[in-house]
């Protein structure tokens, strides 16, 4: 493995994390053609995503949406791309309790708080301000937008995402690819791939 990173994703994500002051970053992968040798904060983006497997540079995957970046991270495998070859970013910012784990792949951004016994899974995207506290688990995927506040003992499930401002009450579950929007306050468990919203957070009807 050489020196250096690339980014997968010419996105929002991307310059985020290029905001959040990362170093090494050589260059951007993104399957959008009108995109190719063009430049994004002043990185070139060098291709397609199939390039990855032939290149010797650290991965760091840029896709916001939870289930959209699995995706990729799917894609990745197929072209050969094991879990060594991604970088994990923690923001100089960011406080990361000393007896909490953040798994390969992930991304925390300006002043994420994570307190103790916390577990982030690989390929997690925490946005800044939110607060992580005590036995929280965050699944592979999963996504937490600016500003979250989980309790203590939340269990995020596996590509969930949970929208700006939202809380969840201590010792409850998200579901995997559930959807909690923002600002919502969550005082009971989200079963899988549902999407509640508001005060206190409710389903949401699904539209026929």
């Amino acid at each position: 493995m050489t020196d250096g990173v690339l980014l997968v994703g010419a996105s929002g994500l991307a310059r985020e994390v290029l905001a959040a002051g990362i170093t090494g970053v050589v260059g951007i992968l993104d399957d959008d053609v009108n995109l190719h040798d063009s430049e994004v904060c002043g990185l070139p983006v060098l291709g397609p995503l199939a390039l990855a497997a032939k290149r010797d540079e650290q991965l760091l995957v840029c896709v916001g949406p939870s289930i959209s970046r699995r995706n990729v991270v799917r894609r990745l495998t197929k072209f050969g791309v094991a879990d060594d070859q991604y970088a994990t970013y923690v923001a100089r910012s960011a406080r990361i309790g000393a007896t909490s784990d953040v798994g390969v792949g992930s991304i925390l951004l300006d002043s994420v708080v994570v307190t103790a016994d916390a577990r982030i899974g690989r390929h997690v995207v925490v946005m800044p301000n939110c607060t992580v506290t005590h036995d929280d688990v965050l699944d592979d995927f999963s996504t937490l937008a600016a500003g979250v506040a989980l309790g203590g003992g939340v269990h995020v499930g596996e590509a969930a995402y949970l929208g700006m401002n939202a809380s969840v009450r201590q010792g409850l579950s998200i579901g995997a690819e559930s959807t909690v929007g923002m600002g919502a306050a969550v005082i009971t468990e989200v079963p899988h791939e549902q999407t509640w919203a508001g005060v206190p957070a409710r389903l949401l009807p699904t539209r026929a």
